[in-house]
């Protein structure tokens, strides 16, 4: 059965209903994921590890889990476990509400291109041009390139802020201009430029917040109520809100925030006026709505918030594998949009195939919920057979010490600042330390020069001249350390 389609808005079949049976195939992946969690490395030659969803949340001290698969391009189950708070006897459930942090930039910046598509906002024109209640401060970055729309949606305007740490209850609440000037009560430093716009990327809530500034100018509205016409309710959102703090109706099935060591946060949660890069209250199933949309907007089945057109241009990756809002991917594993989300107490990740009609959304109320999340992603990987989020499968071999010997060194990075690996031997590998912060990890050898970290799989490879000679170190993915002594 299809999505009932409308020329210009999107109903998306509805999960499985509270108290009603889910078929019998859909029951069975149900359950796969339920009882299979995978850790992100399988040794060969050890026995197979897998877990249900209580014992991970147990071990990572996740009071509730809530989760919205979607599978053929509809919404085939959404369900939620645990309970509001880790003392609480409420359950949670699937329209229990959560953080989305900063998964509302993907969300909040449908509301941005709308304006865009309706002549509105020019995705590269100075954002002065448009702005009315605070302007953007000369500098030497800026008289070489102006400030633009497409630069905040895509974190490469050169502003600072990487993010927010919101307001405890009872706290006094910054208005958005204080926000962008670093004013008390403001907590976060002022949004300023320290980069030339378009030359790099760099991740930045505070250009998010100064887009929520331009669409307050543009429109005469208040953010949260320009979202809630514009893209909450065209798409079908109705337990999401923009609201902050969040209104006392909604607060009865809100999941409650908690730290890393499991103790709840002082007043719930903390509250954000930052909206656009962190104020979304919402449900995986409402996010799984907005999935949905843009995967049928791209495939011209419909359009309730962007054109296909546009929708083709908020998915083209720039700097920095992001669009104009969710991150992008455009590897030989498929297609996907994805953006994760952190505030205090919330983690959360939203994640779908451009071209397939799948995806997953997985909302925790923990600091260490992504744990949970990356668990939880492996096992929906498998069930439904996803080219991505795979446990990673190796093979340990031994080396011999005199081969570990000439790996070790001092490995020199990029960047201003020149962050160094140290690398040292170890019993059976290699043990790293990160010069920026202390940090510590195990490689384990499945190669001459290849390395994989214990914990996760992730590849570390060793590049040699034909003499032998170590030359450099490539790890974290492309990053590229030469070798110093």
């Amino acid at each position: 059965m299809k999505p009932l389609l409308l020329t210009g808005c999107l109903l998306s079949l509805a999960p499985i209903a509270v108290g009603q049976a889910p078929p019998p195939d859909v029951a069975q992946r149900i359950n796969q994921v339920e009882t299979g969690l995978l850790p992100p490395l399988q040794l060969t030659g050890e026995p197979a590890v897998s877990f249900t969803i209580a014992q991970r949340m147990k071990h990572h001290k996740v009071p509730a889990v809530s989760i919205a698969v979607v599978n053929k391009g509809r919404i085939e189950w959404a369900k939620a476990y645990g309970y509001l708070s880790a003392d609480s006897l409420q359950p949670a459930d699937a329209q229990t509400l959560f953080q989305a942090a900063s998964i509302s930039k993907p969300v909040s910046a449908l509301a941005a291109l709308k304006l865009v598509e309706q002549g509105k906002l020019s995705l590269d024109t100075d954002v002065n041009t448009y702005l009315k209640s605070w302007k953007t401060k000369p500098s030497r970055f800026t008289a070489q390139k102006p400030i633009t729309l497409r630069g905040l949606l895509t974190h490469t305007a050169g502003l600072t802020v990487h993010g927010f740490g919101g307001y405890p209850a009872g706290k006094p609440l910054p208005t958005l201009v204080q926000i962008l000037n670093g004013d008390k009560p403001a907590n976060s430093p002022a949004v300023v430029s320290d980069t030339t716009p378009g030359s790099r990327w760099q991740y930045s809530g505070g250009g998010y917040v100064l887009m929520q500034q331009l669409v307050e100018d543009v429109t005469g509205q208040p953010f949260a109520n320009y979202m809630q016409q514009t893209v909450l309710t065209p798409l079908g959102m109705t337990n999401s809100t923009f609201q902050q703090p969040l209104p006392d109706p909604l607060r009865t099935n809100a999941s409650i925030a908690h730290w890393p060591n499991g103790k709840k946060l002082p007043g719930n949660w903390n509250t954000y006026p930052e909206r656009a890069p962190a104020g979304l209250w919402t449900t995986p199933t409402d996010l799984a709505k907005y999935l949905i949309s843009v995967q049928q907007s791209l495939a011209g089945t419909a359009n309730p918030v962007l054109s296909k057109a546009m929708t083709g241009q908020m998915l083209t990756k720039h700097l920095g594998n992001y669009g104009l809002g969710p991150g992008v991917s455009d590897e030989k594993d498929g297609l996907t949009f994805s953006h994760g989300g952190g505030n205090a107490g919330f983690r959360c990740f939203l994640y779908g195939f451009q071209q397939t009609g799948q995806g997953v959304v997985i909302m925790t109320n923990a600091d260490n919920g992504m744990g949970l999340v990356n668990d939880m992603m492996r096992a929906v990987s498998k069930v439904y057979n996803w080219p991505t989020y795979k446990q990673a499968i190796k093979t340990k071999v031994v080396l011999a010490p005199e081969q570990l010997a000439k790996l070790a060194g001092r490995y020199v990075g990029e960047g201003d600042k020149k962050p160094v690996l140290e690398v040292t031997v170890q019993s059976t590998g290699l043990r790293v330390k990160q010069s920026w912060d202390g940090y510590s990890f195990s490689l384990l050898p499945e190669g001459s020069n290849a390395f994989f970290l214990e914990g996760d799989g992730a590849p570390f490879t060793f590049d040699t001249a034909p003499d032998g000679t170590v030359k450099s170190l490539l790890a974290f993915g492309e990053d590229r350390w030469t070798k110093i002594n």
